[in-house]
């Protein structure tokens, strides 16, 4: 039984999650013929899972050995695996999948967060219509060499040098104030049949929204992104897809924009408390500009924010955002609100940067390590399967409250996962619960459990 969990909670729970996982492998292609199948597809799958949850390269090893000892193993426990596979044969069986054969794993996490309320966390109030979520868009490189390549690779030349790269747009939802993510399914920046030159951050952007936008334009999203996102065209196609945008706008890229703005711009101040020190935030804003030089320009509206310390003076914070959401009210009061509401928002894209992509290479999930690049779609597949072990432990804390209980005794991540992976190597675990169960036991300190308000 989970620590602190509602019994009346709808709750997605890890065995539901591999479930999922195991369910996506049936409509994975399979290169083999005839009877020899010694490995199953899903056992390949979920080994490479395993490894990835765990956060444990040699996880699979260590399950082998347990298997020989005492007839079961936490692989099969856990993560349903028949027959362990060898690292080089799940390579061998995963390379030709394409990374988005997992979109109905991501997908049914959403569903789940959603059906349990924990979406609801994410919505802001933006306008005068419903909460949005904010969805944020970034790219990140995962991974990079002088040598190994395959036809997926994009390539870039200095000096005479040629560097092949894999990277990925990273669709993330994020909310002010709030200390998780939710990933969304990655896309990714690949070679395009047919297309002249390389593939970039915008296209791979294009192609989420394509796929994907009917979906969540029905929730009411609104799209974060740096300057990168800023222009018409990607303005646009979101618009177009139903989305609305809050984007970076740099005046060095912008100049035809804020040459409009100049002497028209209007100004609000306002002083808010941070629970340190007194800061001044002042907004200049304009609606209904045009986005670039043309009659026929898409037409913005405009904030450009400073925070100052008001004892010092000193500058802190300096942007500028264009967005499609209205920034005035009814009242000064209103729009005062509406103006610190979006500037939050806006800020909030760093969110999948600090709080997605550099937790997927500094927090353990070693995204930039080579797992294995293959020939085909081994490199993207793996970086789409690390993403979800991230994203599983996200659902985790919102769904399991004995696994959200040890995260926050435990502490940090990297201490956590040092913990499990040590329990897997020599604890055969009945199933999840029991690994949780197990550990919680095995609290040092009991008196913290009292502190969080769980029941020992």
């Amino acid at each position: 039984m989970a620590v602190g969990q509602d019994s009346g909670e709808v709750v997605f729970d890890f065995d539901q999650m591999i479930a999922s996982l195991r369910a996506a492998v049936t409509a994975f292609p399979d290169k083999r013929r005839g009877k020899n199948k010694k490995y199953q597809m899903q056992d390949a799958v979920s080994g490479a899972m395993s490894v990835f949850f765990t956060q444990c390269p040699s996880f699979l090893s260590h399950q082998k050995l347990m298997q020989s000892r005492y007839g079961l193993s936490n692989a099969k426990t856990l993560f349903e695996i028949g027959n362990i596979p060898t690292p080089n044969h799940i390579r061998d069986l995963l390379d030709p999948v394409t990374p988005d054969s997992l979109d109905s794993v991501f997908k049914r996490c959403f569903e789940a967060l959603k059906e349990s309320s924990h979406l609801e966390t994410f919505r802001v109030k933006l306008g005068k219509k419903k909460d949005d979520l904010l969805v944020a868009l970034d790219g990140t490189e995962y991974h990079s060499s002088g040598e190994l390549n395959c036809k997926n690779c994009s390539f870039r030349k200095r000096g005479g040098m040629t560097r092949y790269c894999h990277s990925m747009v990273t669709p993330t939802i994020v909310a002010p104030g709030v200390n998780k993510v939710i990933s969304l399914p990655p896309e990714f920046i690949t070679p395009q049949d047919g297309a002249i030159k390389q593939d970039c951050e915008q296209n791979a952007s294009k192609r989420f929204i394509k796929k994907h936008g009917k979906k969540y334009s029905k929730e009411r999203v609104t799209m974060l992104g740096d300057d990168l996102y800023s222009h018409e065209p990607m303005c646009r196609s979101f618009l177009k897809a139903g989305f609305n945008f809050l984007l970076v706008a740099k005046p060095e890229s912008h100049k035809a924009l804020y040459e409009w703005i100049k002497g028209i711009t209007k100004k609000v101040t306002q002083d808010r408390f941070d629970g340190k020190k007194h800061l001044i935030y002042t907004y200049n804003y304009a609606e209904g500009v045009p986005l670039r030089d043309h009659k026929d320009a898409l037409l913005v509206n405009f904030v450009e924010i400073t925070v100052k310390d008001r004892a010092t003076g000193e500058k802190l914070y300096h942007n500028a955002f264009v967005t499609s959401h209205p920034l005035t009210g009814n009242t000064d009061k209103e729009t005062k609100e509406s103006l610190a509401t979006l500037v939050d928002c806006g800020r909030a894209r760093w969110k999948i940067e600090n709080e997605n992509n550099n937790t997927l290479k500094t927090k353990g999930y070693h995204l930039e390590h080579n797992y294995g690049h293959g020939k085909k779609h081994l490199s993207s597949l793996l970086a789409a399967m690390n993403l979800l072990a991230f994203l599983f432990h996200t659902m985790l804390e919102f769904m399991n409250g004995t696994y959200n209980l040890l995260r926050k005794v435990i502490g940090a991540r990297k201490r956590f996962f040092e913990h499990i992976r040590v329990i897997l190597i020599y604890v055969p675990c009945q199933n999840f619960d029991h690994l949780m169960d197990f550990m919680i036991e095995g609290l040092e300190n009991r008196h913290e459990l009292e502190k969080l308000k769980f029941p020992v």
